[in-house]
């Protein structure tokens, strides 16, 4: 096994399974697997499975599990795609069908899910919104992928925040799922942050004055940088997010490393590390007076915990940090332990519905 192969394996287990991968498909498609550049196809062809049980599924009229069938592919062709860089045409194939399958879903998901297109500096933003039940309007977070993640990766956090009455919005942002073709992974989150925010005031259903914001590893450095610069967010959760990305960028894994070249358009990793260097909260976390919660484990081997305790200290608002003893990054293996905590503490924030 080599050894980009053996780090994807040992560092993302817990959050492959948190996410919607199956244990047992985890085992089936890792355990037969010695090379990394065999990594996409086996993942794709156990994706086709799913979306093959989809497929079926809408054809007999079962509609309900088609949606869960085919959101299921979706994640699978993410996790296909989600660091294989090194075969951008191969990765695109997987990307585009894991679009795809969720597109499909979304009429059959419980709730169901709406795409929304927002023009954004000559390409576009995609996200998907999806309304709990009851009378609105309700409020809305909206969230933040990270590096290798995107919004078909969210499903099984959307539902928490569904289920406290909390609308949520799912985003690819610049460098991430369909805008990482155009646009450039960039620091100042604040600005594509605005146009998401933008447009999502104006979506009937959704109060304009609950608008929180969530994100998860480099989503959660975006995630508290649009809340210091847009007075609407009233509420921020940041998971797993560095302060400074260039901070430990030689100690980080070169799978994402080479990820983060790619996203940020970088010729070469000199250049890539000098853009790491311009996703900082220097001089902006103090600019953050929402209620923000941060959570992270001292386990974690890409972000430090430290990022965490410092942007608490510098935020200007009420401030709290998680910190989990023996969390990994993004405490994928300690799910229950802040998972359901952060939903309710959102819902308070951000008056869902009664805990």
């Amino acid at each position: 096994m080599d050894e980009r192969l053996a780090a994807a394996i040992s560092h993302w287990a817990p959050r492959f399974t948190m996410n919607g991968v199956t244990a047992g498909d985890f085992e089936r498609i890792t355990s037969g697997l010695e090379r990394w550049a065999d990594w996409c196809s086996a993942w794709s062809a156990v994706a086709a499975e799913h979306e093959q049980l989809g497929r079926d599924a809408l054809a007999a009229g079962r509609d309900r599990s088609a949606g869960a069938h085919l959101s299921q592919a979706a994640v699978y062709y993410h996790f296909a795609k989600f660091l294989f860089v090194d075969d951008l045409d191969q990765m695109r194939t997987a990307h585009m069908a894991a679009v795809r399958c969720l597109d499909d879903a979304l009429p059959y998901l419980d709730p169901p899910g709406q795409r929304i297109e927002i023009p954004f500096e000559g390409s576009h933003l995609v996200g998907i919104l999806r309304r709990p039940g009851g009378e609105g309007p309700h409020p809305v977070m909206l969230m933040i992928p990270g590096l290798d993640s995107t919004k078909e990766e969210l499903r099984s956090t959307e539902e928490l925040f569904l289920e406290r009455g909390v609308a949520t919005f799912s985003v690819d942002g610049p460098g991430q799922g369909e805008a990482e073709y155009d646009l450039a992974i960039r620091g100042d989150w604040e600005v594509p942050g605005a146009a998401i925010i933008d447009r999502l005031v104006a979506e009937p259903g959704l109060d304009a004055g609950r608008i929180g914001v969530w994100g998860v590893s480099l989503g959660g450095y975006y995630s508290p940088r649009v809340a210091s610069g847009d007075d609407r967010v009233q509420a921020c959760v940041a998971l797993a997010g560095p302060f400074t990305f260039a901070d430990g960028w030689d100690s980080r894994p070169v799978l994402t490393q080479e990820a983060f070249r790619v996203r940020s358009k970088s010729p070469d990793m000199a250049s890539a590390r000098a853009a790491a260097a311009g996703l900082s909260m220097e001089g902006r976390a103090e600019l953050i007076r929402c209620p923000l919660l941060a959570v992270t484990g001292k386990r974690d081997r890409l972000i430090p915990w430290e990022h965490s305790a410092r942007l608490v200290k510098e935020a200007s608002g009420p401030a709290e940090l998680l910190l989990l003893e023996e969390g990994n990054h993004g405490c994928a293996n300690l799910a229950p332990f802040h998972r359901y905590l952060t939903a309710d503490w959102v819902a308070e924030q951000l008056g869902g519905y009664p805990a």
